[in-house]
């Protein structure tokens, strides 16, 4: 089953969800001058937030609401993310879900298509599968596939 979310806006920071499916959630980000750090390209505080923000978006579609605890994070940078008005695309997957620990990947590519960097990220799920009470529900205005 696929979710197409139709560029549904994350946060202020200007993070858009553009596709979702059980276990893997495509992303992307609008370089603003805040994400930038004084050479004016993307800083890699950005990229390692957005690594910590695409685990946990992993770790939801596969059907938790509460996402866990990090206990692990980590960042790889290959090349330039981007600059101001330079479009981030990120693509985030749950690899194993355990009752105690979920591990995701995190690839980013940057606005010509190259591997700007990639990520990893655990966390600690075992109290969020104690606190889930009912099954994933899509928000209101989702557009479900279900041949996806």
């Amino acid at each position: 089953m696929s979710i197409a979310y139709a560029h549904l806006p994350l946060d202020s920071w200007g993070r858009i969800v553009t596709n979702a499916v059980v276990g893997k959630v495509d992303f992307e980000l609008d370089i603003a001058k805040d994400h930038t750090n004084r050479l004016k390209i993307l800083h890699g505080g950005t990229i390692a937030s957005m690594v910590d923000l695409g685990g946990s978006l992993a770790v939801a579609s596969m059907g938790l609401y509460a996402t866990g605890v990090s206990t692990d994070l980590n960042v790889t940078y290959l090349s330039s993310g981007g600059k101001v008005g330079d479009k981030l695309s990120g693509t985030a997957t749950c690899d194993m879900m355990g009752r105690r620990l979920a591990y995701t990947s995190i690839t980013f590519r940057n606005a010509q298509g190259e591997l700007a960097a990639r990520g990893s990220h655990t966390k600690y799920v075992a109290n969020a599968w104690k606190t889930q009470e009912t099954p994933f529900v899509p928000p209101e205005g989702a557009e479900i596939d279900e041949d996806s």
